[in-house]
């Protein structure tokens, strides 16, 4: 047998130990192979270089990657309010490396007791304006996202709660530069950024609006900062800060039906992550209300397709395209909070189901616009065309021990609802609700509001495993709706293309439902939007309203590595 055949016929790991062995022999001895550089050990990806700065801190000082989701989401909450903060929600998936277990966190914001059905109906008993309703007080749900991180904390923290404020305290009190996007977004054309809360903040007292770059201060969220290290979640949900954001989200008009009882029993809940086969790997995501299992259903279609045999090319995103138009189509008719409704997720990813799904992609051009199938356990359902605004953020960590998170975190739209209480902005979460509850039959929506309801999610946090149970990667984004979509992308880009984290994250946005396909023709290759074209893929510029905002980090041979979306101002660092 040749020394050629011998290696080859050894497993992976042998054959490479062995062509080392054979290399350090016969190189010259004047001629030392350089051994490759080893990468990262632990790693932060967010949105904010100070916030992964903050977290990467935590890591040094040895504490977990939940630790440091703390600390991470309360500089993401001072620099970044138009996105997340301490008045928002969340959707968390945690990967343990000692058990290979994913478990799922849910921080969503909960309705009050007394929200009815006909929540956002005007005087008038038709569904309100959407712009007038998120600048009501009703907008507001239960702000779930401290809550959800004390829990996730207390169960897998090295750390004392008290002691991952810090950085972000003294960003606040003795100042920090003011970021780009927060600088946009406070003289944009949202309303929540013309609300006189949001317009104090924002105003210097020279009557000019805060520049990118300049210094800028904000003591009463240092002072949250304190009583939260110090209280836990009761620091908002209890005490003078929860009456508060009673008082603040019952002024003016269509206020809020929220109590003190209301903020006081919230509790945030942790469940086994939702996790599926994807070729030889494992995809896990948080259940619904999140739009985890919709990427799910993505994933499966496609993996009854070759769309792993054209990467970035026409068949691949033609592909990419038509399981998406059927994972909408199928997510907009049937999600909703489990605890209210019964959604049938083990129908919408059953074999068998994906199966007959798979068959309507034509393999030539687009048809018509698909609608939702009738998976085992679906009940009659209305339409629900909310549309979720985007005003959200991603983060992913992983710790020197292989603990890893993937979280999305949101306050719904630019600045909430633009109501401010205590150095940060409000929700207007519950505006994902369905404004309608029914349809013109008196069919019920899934989505539709109810007293201590969740409302239907986009955000889907997401960690890859392989057949092992080992870490591959984990990933996720910003978005409003268009967030499944963009985790499809990122998901597809790593798995059947192969490609970099970074790579992946680059790749084009492209959100298909019914006749739309929104999408960034100029970031395709050469030819393959005239292609799509000429399928029936007709690319549009944007029309998907908040961009992306990926974050991503993967497990390689040599450590790990990391992506931040270059459309906005996100890093990835590690040590």
């Amino acid at each position: 047998m040749t020394v050629a055949k011998r290696f080859l016929s050894l497993g992976p790991s042998a054959f490479f130990v062995a062509a080392a062995a054979v290399l350090a022999v016969s190189a010259p001895a004047t001629q030392a192979l350089a051994a490759p550089e080893k990468g990262p050990t632990a790693m932060v990806a967010a949105a904010e270089p100070d916030a992964v700065d903050a977290g990467l801190k935590v890591l040094k000082a040895g504490g977990s990657a939940v630790d440091a989701a703390v600390a991470v989401q309360a500089v993401l909450g001072l620099e970044e309010p138009q996105s997340s903060g301490l008045g928002g929600g969340a959707f968390m998936t945690y990967y343990d490396a000692k058990t290979r277990k994913v478990t799922a966190y849910n921080g969503r914001e909960t309705a009050p007791a007394a929200a009815t059905p006909e929540l956002f109906y005007g005087p008038d008993g038709k569904p309100m304006p959407k712009g007038q309703a998120i600048v009501g007080g009703r907008s507001a749900g239960v702000p779930g996202a401290i809550a959800m991180l004390y829990l996730a904390q207390s169960q897998h923290g090295k750390l004392a709660w008290k002691d991952l404020f810090g950085d972000a305290e003294h960003l606040a009190a003795d100042g920090f530069h003011v970021p780009k996007r927060m600088a946009d977004a406070a003289v944009s054309g949202a309303p929540q950024a013309r609300q006189p809360d949001a317009v104090a903040y924002f105003t210097k007292p020279d009557g000019t609006k805060v520049q990118a770059g300049e210094l800028m201060k904000n003591p009463a969220y240092a002072a949250t900062l304190k009583r939260l290290a110090a209280e836990g979640p009761k620091a908002i949900l209890e005490g003078p800060i929860a009456a508060e954001i009673v008082a603040k989200l019952r002024e003016g008009p269509y206020p809020t039906a929220m109590t003190l009882k209301d903020l006081a029993s919230y509790k945030p809940k942790a469940t086994p992550a939702v996790c599926r086969p994807y070729r030889e790997y494992t995809v896990c995501v948080p259940p619904a209300p999140s739009g985890g299992p919709a990427v799910l259903e993505g994933l499966g279609l496609l993996q009854r397709t070759d769309i792993e045999k054209h990467p970035n090319d026409v068949q691949g995103w033609y592909l990419f395209s038509q399981a998406s138009r059927l994972m909408y189509a199928d997510r907009d008719r049937y999600y909703g909070d489990p605890d209210f409704v019964s959604v049938p997720m083990e129908g919408l990813l059953a074999a068998d189901y994906l199966d007959a799904r798979a068959k309507l992609i034509n393999p030539a051009s687009a048809g018509p616009p698909p609608g939702p199938g009738t998976p085992k356990g679906a009940g009659v359902r209305a339409p629900d065309r909310t549309r979720e605004p985007g005003g959200t953020t991603h983060l992913v960590i992983v710790d020197k021990d292989g603990n890893a998170v993937s979280m999305t975190t949101t306050v719904e739209s630019i600045f909430g609802d633009g109501k401010m209480v205590a150095g940060f902005f409000l929700n207007n979460q519950l505006t994902d609700f369905s404004f309608s509850p029914k349809d013109q039959d008196g069919a019920p929506a899934a989505n539709a509001p109810a007293g201590g309801k969740r409302p239907r999610s986009s955000m889907a946090p997401a960690i890859v495993l392989d057949k092992e149970g080992r870490f591959v990667a984990g990933a996720g984004s910003p978005g409003g709706p268009s967030i499944i979509a963009f985790n499809l992308k990122v998901l597809v880009g790593l798995m059947a293309w192969k490609l970099p984290v970074q790579e992946a994250i680059n790749l084009p946005n492209l959100i298909a439902f019914d006749t739309i396909y929104a999408s960034e023709p100029a970031r395709y290759p050469p030819g393959v939007v005239a292609g799509l074209a000429a399928k029936g893929v007709a690319l549009r510029g944007g029309g998907f309203g908040e961009g992306s905002g990926e974050q991503g980090i993967e497990m390689t041979p040599n450590g790990l590595r990391g992506g931040a979306d270059p459309r906005r101002e996100g890093v990835a660092r590690g040590y």
